[in-house]
C-alpha cells in the first residue's frame, strides 16, 4: 500500500491497515516507544516472501509478526501444496530462529466485485481453498488467527461489497479499517489466552 522507502515517519508505513494500526496502538501506548515496520510489497506471492525472509524478518527480530499472503498465489495458480509448504518452511524458520516472536496470520479475503466480478465462480473456491491452507498453518503453529473473511461478510450487510472491497482483493480506505479493527481484536484476544506459545513487524503483499 505504497509504503515509503525511506525513513520519512509520514510515509514509511503506506496507507493500509498496518498504518492505521500503528497510529492507534502508538499513540495510546507512547511510553512503551513501540516501533512498528512495515516491509510488505505489493504483487508478491509466498515464494517472494521466502525469498527475503532473513533481511525483511528475521533480522528485524520482532516482538509480532504479522502475515498477510496468499491471493496473489491464487491469482498465479499457485499449487496449494507448493504453498502451503512454502509458508509452513517460513513459519518453522521463524520459530526456531525467533522463538519469542508471536506470529500473527492473517486470512487471505476476497469479495465479488469489480472486474473480478464475472470470474467469481472459478476465483472463489480457489480463495476459500487458500483460506483453508492458512488456517490450517495457525492452528499446526499455534499462531494467532485473524478471520478477515468473516469480517467482509459480516461488514456487507451493512454495506455493499464495493464499499468495502472496489476490485475483489483490494480493500478501499474502509475496508482496511476494518481490517485493523479485526486484526485488534484478535491479537488482544489471542495475546491474553492462557499457554501461548510466542510473546511489530508487517509482513506480506502489499500490507
Amino acid at each position: 500500500m505504497n509504503r515509503g522507502r525511506s525513513d520519512d515517519p509520514n510515509h514509511i508505513l503506506g496507507h493500509s491497515y498496518a498504518f492505521l494500526i500503528a497510529a492507534k496502538t502508538g499513540a495510546k501506548y507512547p511510553e512503551r516507544g513501540l516501533e512498528f515496520v512495515n516491509r510488505g510489497v505489493s504483487g508478491e506471492k509466498v515464494a517472494d516472501l521466502a525469498a527475503r525472509w532473513q533481511k525483511d524478518a528475521i533480522d528485524i527480530h520482532p516482538t509480532i509478526l504479522s502475515i498477510l499472503v496468499g491471493i496473489n498465489d491464487v491469482e498465479a495458480d499457485t499449487p496449494i501444496d507448493q504453498f502451503e509448504a512454502t509458508y509452513e518452511a517460513l513459519l518453522t524458520r521463524t520459530e526456531r530462529e525467533l522463538p519469542g516472536t508471536r506470529i500473527v496470520i492473517c486470512e487471505p479475503f476476497g469479495l465479488p466485485t469489480g472486474w473480478r466480478k464475472s470470474k467469481w465462480s472459478s476465483l472463489g473456491p480457489k480463495i476459500a481453498a487458500i483460506q483453508a491452507a492458512t488456517a490450517r498453518l495457525a492452528k499446526k503453529h499455534r499462531a494467532i488467527y485473524v478471520r478477515l473473511q468473516k469480517a467482509f461478510d459480516q461488514a456487507s450487510k451493512r454495506g455493499t461489497p464495493e464499499y468495502w472491497i472496489w476490485d475483489g482483493i483490494h480493500p478501499t480506505y474502509s475496508g482496511q479499517q476494518l481490517i485493523a479493527d479485526e486484526w485488534t481484536r484478535s491479537v488482544k484476544a489471542g495475546l491474553a489466552a492462557p499457554n501461548r506459545v510466542n510473546p511489530i513487524a508487517g509482513q506480506g503483499e502489499g500490507s
